[in-house]
């Protein structure tokens, strides 16, 4: 079934791969995705029934878009690439009609339960005028600028940098916020316009945007799991490059794997293949890893720029005037140093003193504008300029108290402010405040993590951590990594959520969050090149193969393969379909010919086991008498296994010296005891399969049921009838006050057993002799009637024969001593072992004791010597003493000497030891016990067949039956 499961879901996959061209789609079907000229793609929705939710409904008026839910705010664009929507807000003071005054606050719209946020990457916060705008989220600062507005002349390219205007970031999961402005009368500010907002930073104009409302506000929108569909292939290059503005480009490259991507085949996620330096080179200074294109020492990195030196544990750039490497990114393509921090605090802050200045010169660095921000920590205005423009420069205002916490260096004491792209070099110069009393002064560019984590413990530290992106020529680059790009980019939300981001690739159109939305454009696949012209000739399409993007998604460069070709692609189909029936069909029969060919081996191992076992002989004796057939009962080996349960051994009744008895319940309910026996001597088969047939024959109330056999197996496997009670020696001999054994149970007993060994002797068509008789084989049923067991010693005799010559089988202790000198086993064999049996029932004592010693250790001779020196009554147990007679324990302890005499010819037959008990028994309790001497010797049901001499060993059959 798993199978064809996995075949099915192969055809699935294979019948997708076919599919070669579908119409892209951007909403529901039938619903709208256009309002005027703007796209309105799912999970957005034009009227009910057509979004995901009705926080996504869009309404349409006059050809203009709005966010019903979100206070009818005119949408201007939905982006699915970066999952935002762009909305039109008003703006925070906007206009002129008021100046800029103190503690002046503006509240933002709240967000509040709905699925949307800022979005921290498409927006940014401005402030054009002169003073302080902090960004507040309950009553916290969370982001700000600040501007100086001295009459200094700065470049063109610089916007926003700090004069009359700033710009900066706003954090993650922002849902509402609230503006403050703060002005700088001390720097000659007049109160004049002042205007706060937040804005789409792809939109943001100063012109356009003057003196108007409203403002473009970017707005992220989230799904949860349950919304999400997946369907689409998700954008995540390999490659990035970043444009520098400047005529160049650099590009930046990333192994998903961790490792470094600038050594050749080594983006690969095997433990031992990762290496961070060229082969017989040291990736580490101290605690620094110096992955390549760096590397220590000579021939070690990629030019002589990139050469590193470690000294005492300590690595230095030689080619950068010494800077010490605090640690290198690959992922970024930056590089941490440790620079000098040049500081005005010997001595008051003036007008236009140059506090520091650093070239890179000619080398392949730059200060990361991504990484690094312009601080100032003091009262006055700090500029970061080159060649004598001003990039950069922010303005602080300075209250009684200079705050110190610098994760609110909004412009109250402290100021900062982000650099332009492509810096080499810079000087810092710092412009204090008359007013104030010359306060410390101090202006750094620095890498802004280090800064926000506190880096800096004190002001006057001496030296500051510096963020370089170092760049490689087209020469130097190395395309390594395998373009193992995931499905989907996981964004960390940082608040125990996080957001899916999907994509349709670049060459298909419509939602992704639509099932089957991302249609191909087949025919437009791939660039004018002659290789894409032959992909699309043979029916496929150019797709891109590690692609290069620039760092807002926008496509640099591309690489091809070719894929989808018609009839390749058919060949494969039809390929694959036909591997994955005929695999499936080979295994289908493999399997169904391993079930045949195990059942047929088990099957020939049945029948080779029943014919060695003596199968054949067992259905030649029913040939001859077909009424052995209903008698004789022959048991399957899967039968016996079922009804035993695998031969569980919980299921075990008893084990003794030649097999274990098993409790088994048949399909038709009876309860059974299967003896498996440990060994066969496959010699005696014939002997064994000629008493099996008379013992299932036989029946009579006191012997156990010989049910049938099987002879499947490795030894055969007999089964009788189960008797409930256990056997006589635990009775007697395992001492428990539940329930003991009175006299007269004991002399029914003991009557019940001669019964039925005279029976076996001398009423069958063949007599048998039993040759191990002795309580342990003697069983009590439900109502304690005694049942003879374990016929494995027994023999079957002609009648013309008086005895049996044999190797000495019996238990010690019992075994008639004539039989031990002689090895002649007569019936009167059995009568001395039943003498014995007949002692241990007038005693309670075991036939060989481990309390006496000498020659009363043995039961008969303890028994002889009391008899003889008139003590007799001594040793009889308490039970027979306190409900007998002395007549009548006298009359059976002379009965029992009579079994126990030394010469067999002087013992009685069972039959009249049969007689004399039953008289015994009847004199004790005359008024319940009648007669039933020829029941028991003549009305049992026997079918009287003759047979040959028999020899054999029949196999043990209950050695020891227990509950």
């Amino acid at each position: 079934m798993k199978l064809f499961q996995a075949y099915l879901q192969l055809l699935f996959f294979l019948s997708l791969a076919a599919t070669s061209t579908a119409v892209s789609t951007y909403a529901k079907t039938g619903c709208d995705d256009t309002c005027g000229g703007v796209m309105i793609p799912y999970p957005f929705g034009i009227g009910l029934n057509c979004s995901v939710n009705p926080w996504y409904v869009v309404e349409c008026k006059s050809s203009t878009p709005y966010l019903s839910a979100l206070n009818h705010m005119e949408i201007l664009g939905v982006s699915l690439d970066n999952q935002t929507v762009t909305v039109s807000m008003p703006t925070l003071y906007s206009g002129c009609q008021n100046s800029v005054r103190n503690s002046s606050k503006a509240t933002s719209f709240d967000l509040g339960g709905s699925p949307f946020l800022y979005s921290k990457i498409r927006n940014k916060i401005v402030f054009e005028g002169c003073g302080v705008a902090s960004m507040m989220y309950n009553g916290s600062v969370v982001t700000g600028c600040s501007t100086a507005c001295f009459n200094v002349t700065h470049s063109d390219r610089n916007n926003c940098y700090g004069f009359s205007c700033c710009e900066t970031t706003i954090p993650k999961f922002l849902k509402s916020y609230n503006i403050q402005l703060t002005s700088l009368e001390g720097q000659g500010a007049n109160g004049g316009c002042g205007s706060a907002f937040l804005v789409d930073a792809t939109s943001y104009d100063p012109v356009s945007l003057k003196n108007t409302s409203f403002t473009p506000v970017s707005l992220l929108w989230t799904l949860t799991a349950t919304e999400q569909v997946t369907c689409c292939e998700k954008q995540s290059p390999v490659n990035i490059a970043v444009d520098m503005f400047n005529g160049t480009i650099v590009n930046s490259r990333k192994c998903r794997s961790g490792n470094n991507p600038y050594l050749v085949d080594n983006c690969r996620r095997d433990p031992e293949r990762q290496k961070y330096a060229k082969t017989g080179c040291n990736h580490t200074c101290g605690d620094v890893r110096i992955p390549y294109p760096f590397g220590i020492g000579a021939n070690c990195s990629i030019n002589e720029w990139y050469r590193v030196d470690c000294n005492s544990s300590t690595p230095y750039l030689p080619a950068l005037k010494n800077l010490e490497v605090l640690k290198v990114y690959t992922e970024n393509q930056t590089v941490i140093v440790r620079t000098q921090r040049i500081s005005s605090c010997q001595k008051p802050v003036r007008n236009s003193s140059q506090t520091m200045s650093i070239d890179l010169g000619r080398s392949p660095f730059y200060f990361s504008n991504q990484n690094n921000k312009l601080v100032f920590e003091g009262c006055g205005t700090a500029s970061l300029m080159e060649n004598g423009s001003v990039l950069a420069a922010c303005a602080t205002a300075c209250g009684t108290v200079i705050p110190n916490d610098r994760n609110n260096c909004f412009g109250i004491g402290c100021c900062q402010i982000a650099i332009p792209n492509v810096v080499k070099s810079y000087s810092i110069h710092l412009t204090g405040l008359e007013e104030e009393d010359g306060h410390c002064g101090s202006a750094f560019l620095m890498d802004e993590t280090s800064y926000g984590e506190g880096w800096l413990p004190v002001r006057d530290t001496s030296s500051i951590r510096i963020s370089l992106m170092w760049t490689l020529r087209d020469s130097d680059q190395v395309i390594c990594c395998d373009g193992d790009a995931p499905e989907r980019m996981i964004v960390d939300m940082s608040n125990g959520t996080s957001m899916d981001t999907w994509l349709c690739n670049r060459w298909s159109y419509g939602s992704p969050y639509l099932i089957d939305g991302c249609a191909s454009q087949v025919t437009s696949y791939g660039p004018d090149t002659e290789e894409c012209r032959k992909c699309r000739s043979r029916g496929g399409y150019c797709s891109p193969v590690d692609d290069i993007y620039d760092a807002d998604g926008s496509l640099i460069h591309a690489n091809y393969t070719c894929v989808g070709e018609r009839e390749r692609t058919s060949l494969r189909v039809i390929l694959a379909v036909s591997i994955s029936i005929g695999v499936l069909f080979l295994v289908g029969m493999s399997s169904i010919l391993f079930k045949v060919v195990k059942k047929t081996k088990q099957r020939r191992r049945r029948k080779r086991l029943f014919k060695r076992n003596g199968g054949l002989l067992l259905k030649q004796q029913e040939e001859a008498d077909p009424s052995l057939v209903d008698k004789t009962i022959h048991f399957t080996s899967r039968e016996l296994e079922k009804a035993t349960d695998n031969f569980n051994e919980n299921r075990i009744l008893g084990r003794g010296g030649q097999g274990t008895v098993y409790k088994g319940m048949l399909v038709d309910g009876r309860i059974v005891a299967v003896k498996k026996s440990k060994i066969v001597d496959e010699s005696q088969l014939e002997q064994f399969i000629n008493e099996v047939v008379v013992l299932s024959q036989i029946n009579h109330r006191n012997v156990v049921k010989l049910l049938g056999c099987c002879l499947e197996t490795e030894v055969p496997l007999l089964v009788s009838e189960f008797i409930p009670n256990g056997t006589l020696y635990d009775r007697l001999h395992k001492k428990s006050d539940e329930f003991p054994l009175s006299l007269n149970m004991r002399l029914q007993i003991a009557t019940e057993v001669a019964g039925a060994l005279a029976y076996l002797h001398s009423a069958t068509s063949i007599p048998i002799y039993h040759r191990d008789i002795k309580t342990n084989n003697i069983l009590l049923d439900d109502k304690y009637r005694a049942k003879v067991s374990d016929f494995g010693t027994s023999r079957l005799v002609s009648v013309e024969q008086t005895h049996l010559t044999t190797l000495v089988k019996g238990t010690f202790g019992y075994l008639d001593p004539e039989y031990f000198r002689s090895s002649q086993f007569t019936e009167k064999s059995d009568v001395y072992s039943f003498g014995v049996v007949l002692v241990e029932l007038l005693t309670g004592e075991k036939p060989i004791s481990q309390t006496r010693i000498g020659e009363r250790k043995s039961l008969v001779t303890h028994f002889m010597l009391a008899m003889e020196e008139e003590h007799v009554m001594t040793i009889f147990d308490a039970i027979a003493i306190k409900e007998g007679t002395r007549e009548e324990l006298m009359n059976a302890a002379k009965l029992a000497m009579r079994c126990l005499n030394m010469k067999g010819m002087y013992r009685p037959t069972m039959k009249e030891v049969s007689l004399e008990l039953e008289t015994i028994r009847t004199s004790h309790m005359p008024s319940t016990i009648e007669s039933n001497t020829s029941h028991m010797m003549y009305g049992e049901d026997f079918s009287m067949i003759s047979y040959g001499e028999s020899s054999s060993t029949f196999p043990s059959f209950n050695d020891s039956i227990t509950h």
